[in-house]
């Protein structure tokens, strides 16, 4: 794998931006898992993470994990209500995410169902 830099002016070498979100990108779709959770946004919407956690009967520091590396990868949004983190699909999507979670639709998935978790 070739990685591409940029040199600037006063001569420090970067790694070219767009690159590394690409590879962010592919990287965080090559997990089935990850799959499963973008697809249950999109299908349900903005949820909060015990909503998700409770869903997929997961523990919370491993559902995190999932949701950073999605959010990183510039597929998922944040919003904070109170103590309560909202994740949903972000809007607008590039021409890539867009595509990709098009492809998602298409696929026979096995998704649990919505179980509401959060008191409030």
């Amino acid at each position: 794998m070739s990685l591409h830099f940029q040199k600037t002016a006063n001569g420090l070498w970067l790694r070219h931006a767009k690159m590394d979100i690409f590879l962010k990108s592919i990287s965080a779709l090559n997990d089935e898992t990850r799959v499963k959770i973008l697809r249950f946004l999109d299908e349900h919407g903005a949820l909060c993470v015990c909503d998700l956690q409770n869903s997929f009967d997961m523990i919370q520091s491993r559902l995190s994990r999932h949701l950073k590396i999605l959010k990183e990868a510039g597929f998922l949004r944040v919003d904070r209500r109170g103590k309560w983190a909202y994740y949903s699909i972000r809007s607008p999507l590039d021409r890539f995410r867009l595509e990709a979670l098009s492809e998602i639709r298409t696929l026979d998935i096995d998704l649990p169902e919505l179980n509401k978790g959060c008191e409030i």
